[in-house]
């Protein structure tokens, strides 16, 4: 269900704006979200928010992906290749990397994710080794620009021909890079190895965030934390649908000790390793104090086939196991398996997506003829008070009535604006997430929405970032039927990358990461949020397009503002029914030097102003917005 977009083609010449605000006969709500959407695309494997800095550990590979050695590279006279062992570490990763070598140091190289950068903290990490050896290996980080030793470490060798063993370090570099140009080297000496050595999951990290062990990095995570967000969609997204079969994303596989998660091909052109997995994801929920909102695989790739529904039953008991690894308790068999492996304590989940953009791919028919209600009504059977919803608002299924829905938008800013009042017409109480959205491509004179044939934007612009708020913010005032909503993509590497445009880009540079323009639009807008949307006097919207409410937990009034297409600056005069003259109010307005501003490597265009003002005659407080503006003012009440 899509409305007719408006074109906005021509300059609005709105110059004044008075709004009067009730404070009765609002839309109580429990409050519009912001939230996350994780999809596994952008980083070539771990390279993304997990921390994991070595590229490649595990010599994963398959049909589609076959294991390869690259990026790693032989030190001193070392011959590598890839071997499959009669005893493999494990059966999730049978493939290894054989070092052989007649004497002297030798070893193994690796550069890291494009790089790694090494800081003056511990690093700590670990190797499996099989083969005869009884001296001491070197672990080490090591600047090939310089040619300089940051750090190393002896570890006492354990490896014997009869088994793997683990060995464990941990790196204290005593000098910090000013780039990243560094690899990370195990090295031995090879005249005292009894023939080649086999090396498996080499694994190498910084200080996580929250200091979790797999955990996530740093700097990403306080760039999420910033935007204060209340859930997080996992995992994906098309990667949990996969290509072809046998391929998706299966939870199973993704728990455990890492040497038992065996990876996938996933739907972005490389490997995943499954390091980054279903506790992971909880842990991340966790840290951030965000809602679970789990996505479960419906039977149906991305390439087309589709499970019978006479063959669907193993794959919704497979949804139902997950979830009873995830909320069971100990008397649970799945509560047990999760309670085994350390965590007795069980999560809790809310939301249930079935599948993902099943209105894709040839997958829609089946769908709304079976898929998603079969999957519905054994969860809901199950755990009724999960709240189960379908992964597209394309079609119309048996119960109509309270199915939630998710609703994705990539397109144009002039196609965003037009749909400010598009939830206007959802039906109340079929609760709906924006799952995914974002400005994607520029405004073309012909208006409409994306053209996949054409190029996207490699970074968000101010004038889609704009766009999106309006879009958000009429949303917003549809939060009795609109709960919340994730930009999409939130992660890209710049030196791996599959996809554009995305929330926040990152290299191997912690410091460098570059949060976008519509970063800042939503940091802004989910920091202050509206409980209950208030009814308002004036509904004249364009230019400026807004939204008011009250906010339980600041006690505070919200009026919530973006301007588009304006030809001269916005005069407002807003009153609030509860606020008495002389109360303080505090305007923060984002803007940018232009509409095609945009944030990259280096560079921060978007400029924040706060201004304390004071509440006039009735409650009124007056400003006034410019042109491509996302303002909010909060007043005490």
């Amino acid at each position: 269900m899509k409305l007719p977009f408006l074109v906005l083609s021509t300059l609005w010449a709105v110059s004044a704006l008075d709004v009067k605000v009730s404070n009765t006969g609002g839309n109580a709500t429990s409050g519009y979200q912001y939230g996350i959407m994780f999809e596994d695309i952008n980083y070539s494997g771990d390279g993304g928010i997990y921390a994991e800095l070595i590229r490649n550990r595990a010599f994963q590979g398959d049909a589609v992906f076959p294991s390869t050695i690259e990026p790693w590279t032989a030190v001193g006279n070392a011959k590598l290749s890839l071997q499959n062992l009669s005893q493999p570490l494990s059966s999730a990763l049978p493939t290894s990397l054989n070092v052989a070598a007649s004497a002297g140091e030798a070893g193994i190289s690796n550069p890291g994710y494009w790089g790694i950068d090494v800081k003056l903290q511990k690093y700590t990490g670990s190797f499996w080794v099989k083969g005869s050896y009884n001296e001491s290996f070197t672990a080490s980080l090591y600047n090939y620009l310089s040619n300089e030793t940051l750090a190393t470490v002896q570890v006492p060798s354990k490896a014997s021909n009869s088994e793997w063993t683990e060995h464990a370090y941990t790196l204290t570099p005593e000098i910090a890079a000013d780039n990243v140009n560094n690899s990370f080297q195990i090295t031995f000496d090879a005249s005292a190895a009894d023939g080649s050595l086999d090396f498996n999951l080499i694994s190498l990290f910084p200080p996580t965030y929250n200091d979790r062990p797999n955990g996530m990095r740093k700097d990403l995570m306080e760039a999420l934390a910033e935007l204060n967000p209340s859930f997080l969609r996992f995992p994906g997204g098309n990667n949990l649908e996969g290509n072809d079969p046998p391929y998706y994303l299966k939870w199973n596989e993704t728990i455990g000790p890492l040497k038992d998660r065996p990876g996938y091909p996933g739907t972005w052109n490389y490997e995943n390793t499954n390091g980054l997995g279903l506790i992971e994801y909880l842990h991340w929920c966790d840290d951030l104090h965000m809602e679970p909102v789990l996505a479960v695989w419906a039977g149906f790739y991305l390439s087309g086939p589709v499970i019978p529904e006479d063959q669907l039953q193993p794959y919704i008991e497979d949804a139902l196991n997950q979830l009873e690894f995830i909320t069971g308790d100990t008397s649970t068999r799945y509560g047990t398996l999760r309670s085994s492996l350390g965590y007795p304590d069980p999560w809790v989940i809310k939301y249930v997506e079935v599948g993902n953009e099943d209105n894709l791919g040839g997958g829609g028919p089946s769908y709304e003829a079976y898929r998603f209600q079969a999957f519905r009504d054994a969860i809901n059977e199950k755990y009724p008070d999960i709240f189960v919803f379908a992964s597209t608002t394309d079609y119309h299924f048996a119960e109509t009535e309270d199915v939630g829905e998710d609703y994705h938008e990539y397109t144009r800013p002039d196609y965003f604006v037009g749909q400010f009042g598009f939830f206007d017409n959802f039906t109340a109480g079929q609760k709906t997430m924006i799952g995914e959205y974002a400005t994607v491509q520029p405004n073309t004179a012909e208006g409409g929405g994306v053209d996949w044939d054409q190029a996207r934007l490699p970074f968000p612009t101010w004038i889609g970032s704009v766009a999106e708020a309006v879009f958000l913010l009429g949303a917003e005032r549809n939060a009795d039927k609109i709960w919340g909503a994730a930009y999409a993509p939130t992660l890209q590497n710049l030196d791996s990358t599959q996809w554009v445009p995305d929330l926040i880009s990152f290299t191997a540079d912690t410091a460098r990461d570059v949060l976008s323009t519509s970063y800042h639009a939503i940091k802004l807008l989910s920091a202050h949020r509206i409980s209950t949307v208030l009814p308002m006097d004036t509904l004249d919207f364009g230019p400026v397009y807004y939204v008011a409410g009250y906010s339980n937990s600041s006690n505070s009034y919200i009026f919530k503002a973006a301007v588009y297409n304006s030809t001269e600056t916005v005069d407002m005069n807003i009153a609030f029914e509860g606020v008495s003259e002389g109360a303080e109010a505090s305007l923060m307005v984002l803007t940018a030097p232009d509409a095609e501003s945009y944030n990259s490597l280096g560079s921060d265009v978007v400029k924040s102003s706060v201004t304390t003002l004071t509440a006039g005659s009735g409650g009124a407080v007056s400003f006034a917005l410019p042109d491509l503006s996302v303002a909010v003012l909060e007043v005490k009440g």
